[in-house]
């Protein structure tokens, strides 16, 4: 993994330290104002197309980076939303996993959705819904959190038996990926996430021996699968049997931890995507995108900052939380993606037609940034046991 810095003349001039100190402060108090009573994560506040609605995936990431922080109880609220939600869905769970096993899978229609309300229910909206990477996501959060604190998991332990069960069942199947598109591929960044899930929960210890035995079987199935044909050119792919790269890939190195930072595989794969969907410190989701323009992710740009704190490059990983910081606006908020330098300028118009702006603040931006802070140390660790693990 090469640690030369990627900046391009035309990027905006490095934060400063104390800039990057007072962004973390207030992306702290941003997620902490904006979490519900319920323990949700708005994506975003005021976006039109979300607002109203979180998503597990991104709650997830949330929920690591406040564990990440020193903030265990936003985590474990935003844990519990999601177990009620899955306890709630018992019966379509077990429907689905019987049905699978029987060879007459469910139809996607009948999956369980990637967002709610933040009561906890389905929305009424047509959505791109049948995804099956936030799931994952759960039970990965789930375990680092554990390891930060020593929790218990034991009272979100019928939910974790129920999501594992319902990813044993389904990991095969297509849908839609981390961006809500092309649901006619089995994607790779989707499978990370669930083998990620799955490993963290195995290692836990807390499935029942049957259940266990059969996750980490379907790891084992996943990481076959991703070594055979989600790979090309020695680089992990956006979807199984294609050549080109996305932008989540980059999670798969880390925080996740699926693909070994400084490995053959990461380092071509962070390689490929500094070369062909990063311009200067900014990400693109890949290179084909049109939402919004295809705009740089500063989100992805952390995650690909993370990739380099992995692999030991803390001063390329700083540089990147340094230009996410530019991206923030007068008042602390980072955007869903910046337009400085777009993909597809001509497709920037219709969509504020459609949607309004680009969604700002977005509290994964806000999340990943704080994530990436804690790995290069800039932000307290946390050294405590969780005060609620003992909690039912």
């Amino acid at each position: 993994m090469t640690a030369e810095p990627a900046r391009s003349a035309s990027d905006p001039t490095p934060a400063s330290p104390t800039a990057v100190e007072d962004l973390v402060e207030s992306s702290i108090k941003m997620i902490l104002d904006h979490q519900t009573g319920t323990g949700a994560y708005p994506a975003s506040p005021t976006f039109s197309a979300y607002a109203g609605y979180c998503w597990f995936r991104d709650g997830s990431f949330i929920a690591d980076a406040m564990s990440a922080v020193g903030h265990p109880e936003s985590a474990e609220a935003f844990f519990d939303w999601c177990a009620r939600i899955i306890e709630a869905r018992e019966v379509q769970i077990r429907d689905i996993a019987a049905l699978a096993l029987a060879g007459t899978p469910a139809p996607d229609a009948d999956m369980l959705p990637t967002r709610y309300t933040f009561a906890e229910e389905e929305g009424s909206e047509e959505w791109w819904d049948f995804q099956l990477d936030g799931y994952g996501m759960w039970l990965w959060a789930l375990g680092e959190h554990r390891r930060r604190y020593q929790t218990d998991l034991t009272r979100w332990g019928h939910a974790i038996r129920l999501i594992v069960e319902y990813l044993c069942s389904s990991w095969r199947r297509p849908c839609f990926d981390w961006w809500e598109e092309f649901a006619e591929h089995t994607h790779v960044s989707t499978l990370g996430s669930i083998a990620a899930g799955l490993s963290s929960i195995t290692a836990a210890g807390v499935l029942p021996e049957e259940l266990d035995s059969t996750a980490r079987q379907s790891v084992e199935e996943i990481m076959g699968l991703i070594g055979s044909e989600g790979v090309h050119a020695g680089h992990l792919t956006k979807w199984i049997g294609g050549e080109e790269v996305d932008a989540s890939l980059l999670a798969l190195i880390a925080p996740m931890s699926v693909i070994e930072a400084g490995s053959a595989v990461a380092e071509a794969t962070v390689r490929e995507i500094e070369n062909h969907i990063t311009d200067g410190n900014g990400v693109y989701r890949y290179a084909a995108d049109t939402y919004y323009g295809g705009g740089q992710w500063p989100l992805l740009s952390c995650f690909l900052g993370l990739a380099h704190a992995s692999a030991g490059h803390h001063e390329r990983a700083r540089e990147i939380l340094d230009w996410t910081a530019t991206t923030a606006g007068a008042d602390g908020s980072l955007p869903e993606q910046v337009n400085r330098r777009l993909l597809a300028p001509e497709h920037f118009a219709p969509w504020v037609e459609r949607w309004g702006k680009p969604a700002d603040p977005l509290l994964w931006s806000h999340a990943m940034f704080l994530r990436l802070a804690a790995e290069l140390r800039l932000v307290g660790q946390p050294t405590t046991p969780s005060h609620r693990e003992d909690a039912e």
